[in-house]
């Protein structure tokens, strides 16, 4: 090549080179898609990738771009520029020419190991700026068959990076991923909900970390004037977002917490990675202090549950103070009494407050599934539990120190002797101030609250004020028109205390049964049935007046029964 040609191929070469080199900002590339467990085959190659993808209007050269996996990091070594919107395959270098069959792809040695079930990945530009991460786990899948391997998680829409679950899903490509091209299932789905504040935790006596359900935009994340803690602790004097993933802020103070007094961080005007701006939210804060004896105790357990169901069990804070639950364990006894299966309430921290619940399980989902569970975010699920055998068992909570919190002795007799069946219903302590093993503060949850109350009060929850048993009806003429006004009888209940069982009749004014409400319902402490105007075959009933006839009674003989009498009307 002529001497004058040379140099102005390397000029062009460099100024082209040169045009690459610009500095990315985050989210102009995104990891859109990955195949975290590869086997079985379905019909991609045998090994892991990630698939980048770049939303922006500028090219990018990755050379010296990062895949950062925990302790793992995978660097690029070659020169590839890429375009605007196209993608590439990342994957070890033993895999890159498989995966050039399907398009641009990069081969790295060091390639991190994806882990099936949970993982968080990064991708970091040459100035050591994380560009993207996701923090996947198998949920993300939403679709059990495929995500026992050989299917990729596809990203939804790619304009939408900081979501997680709710814009990723297996792919439904046929060969099991769409490695280098456009995602089977890309569509719009837009983030139009503003970043919340979950809870806090507490590093020290001066730091606080606010914990966000989204990644969160840096420069509102540092904000000062965004946070602010009540009880003359005011405002931070420094807030830095936590990387990689965004969603934790190290909030720093000047004045010191004090223990056992509950804070309030309130935070606004917080923006995520899109732009939605937070309005003012607020949560508990605090000084954690380690526990001691029954400061928690076993307040519900479901050692019984439903065929292909979990056990279940809650605790509930009935002291003064403010427990990290990372330094809390739950575990049980062997034969000789010595402890087994000793296991961590939680690998983070997270603070357990003053008249708090929460529950440990294996699948949170399923007990959502199958129970009412008013206060989801204080759901644990963990890897496994001790064993909670069927017929009796032991479950004991400990600190970190192994010292005894509660512990509890439980037997399948404490169930309801009426009930025929117990499997699916959780044992509830009735009263947390009484004895832990007292056999006679414990019962069967209730029929009329799902047979069980994970996350908040008991059905059988009993405090030292007794109230009288009585039955309230109202309305006392109702009129089922379906107009919205008085279309159903509510039977409205109190009991005395725990372990009643309900038979309820409505008969006509010729003595004869004209409908069963109940048989043989065990009750909570106070609740409701409704009458909605019809008999046993769900026909109309006519018009007039009705006695609705209540007996409860417990195992212990005690029979009350009550007479109460409702207006049945219609409209003409």
């Amino acid at each position: 090549m002529p001497f004058r040609l040379l140099i102005s191929y390397l000029i062009v070469s460099c100024a082209c080179m040169h045009a690459y080199a610009q500095t990315p900002k985050r989210y102009d590339v995104v990891i859109d898609e990955i195949l975290a467990d590869p086997t079985p085959v379905v019909g991609l190659p045998n090994a892991e990738f990630i698939e980048l993808k770049n939303v922006s209007d500028s090219a990018f050269n990755l050379k010296n771009w990062k895949i950062i996996n925990g302790t793992t990091t995978a660097t690029i070594k070659s020169n590839f520029i890429l375009q605007p919107d196209s993608f590439v395959i990342i994957c070890a270098t033993s895999s890159a020419n498989a995966y050039s069959n399907f398009g641009a792809a990069i081969g790295v040695s060091n390639f991190p190991s994806l882990n099936n079930n949970a993982d968080i990945i990064s991708l970091q530009s040459p100035n050591a700026l994380i560009i993207h991460t996701i923090a996947y786990d198998k949920s993300w899948y939403q679709n059990d068959i495929k995500s026992a391997g050989g299917w990729s998680l596809e990203m939804i829409d790619t304009k939408n990076p900081c979501t997680g679950f709710e814009n990723w899903k297996a792919s439904t490509n046929i060969i099991g991923g769409t490695p280098g091209q456009k995602n089977s299932i890309d569509g719009i789905n837009k983030d139009e909900q503003p970043p919340i504040l979950l809870r806090t935790y507490t590093i020290d006596s001066v730091t606080i970390v606010a914990v966000f359900n989204e990644p969160l935009d840096s420069n509102s994340a540092s904000t000062l004037s965004n946070y602010f803690i009540d009880n003359g602790i005011n405002n931070p004097t420094s807030a830095i977002a936590q990387s990689p993933l965004f969603t934790q802020v190290i909030l720093k103070f000047s004045t010191k917490l004090s223990a056992n007094i509950i804070y309030h961080l309130t935070s606004n005007n917080i923006s995520d990675c899109v732009g939605n701006v937070s309005a003012s939210n607020n949560v508990k804060a605090g000084l954690p202090v380690l526990s001691d004896t029954n400061d928690i105790v076993i307040n519900e357990i479901l050692f019984n549950p439903k065929t292909g169901g979990y056990d279940y069990a809650e605790f509930y804070n009935r002291s003064n103070k403010i427990i990290d639950m990372q330094q809390l364990y739950v575990a049980t006894r062997d034969a000789t009494g010595l402890l087994k299966s000793i296991t961590q309430l939680s690998a983070t921290p997270l603070l357990f407050f003053p008249g708090d619940y929460y529950v440990i399980t294996e699948n949170t989902l399923w007990v959502e599934q199958n129970y009412l569970v008013k206060n989801p975010d204080n759901m644990i699920e963990l890897s496994s539990l001790p064993s909670f055998a069927d017929d009796d068992g032991i479950i004991v909570l400990l600190n970190q120190n192994e010292k005894l919190i509660d512990e509890l002795h439980y037997n399948s007799n404490w169930q309801l002797a009426i009930i025929t069946d117990a499997s699916g219903i959780a044992l509830e302590r009735i009263d947390y101030n009484k004895p832990t093993q007292n056999a006679g503060n414990w019962a069967s949850a209730a029929s009329t609250a799902g047979y069980g109350t994970p996350t908040y009060q008991n059905s059988e929850f009993q405090s030292n004020q007794f109230a009288k048993g009585e039955i309230n009806i109202t309305p006392k003429i109702f009129s089922p028109d379906n107009d919205g006004f008085e279309d159903y009888c509510f039977i409205n209940y109190t009991i005395p205390n725990a372990g009643y069982v309900a038979n309820i009749n409505i008969y006509n004014a010729s003595g004869r049964v004209v409908r069963n409400i109940a048989a043989n319902a065990t009750l909570a402490l106070t609740g409701t049935f409704r009458w909605d105007g019809l008999d046993d075959k769900q026909q109309k009933l006519p018009v007039g007046i009705y006695i609705i006839v209540t007996q409860i009674f417990d195992l212990t003989g005690k029979t009350k029964q009550f007479k109460n009498v409702v207006t049945l009307a219609r409209r003409m």
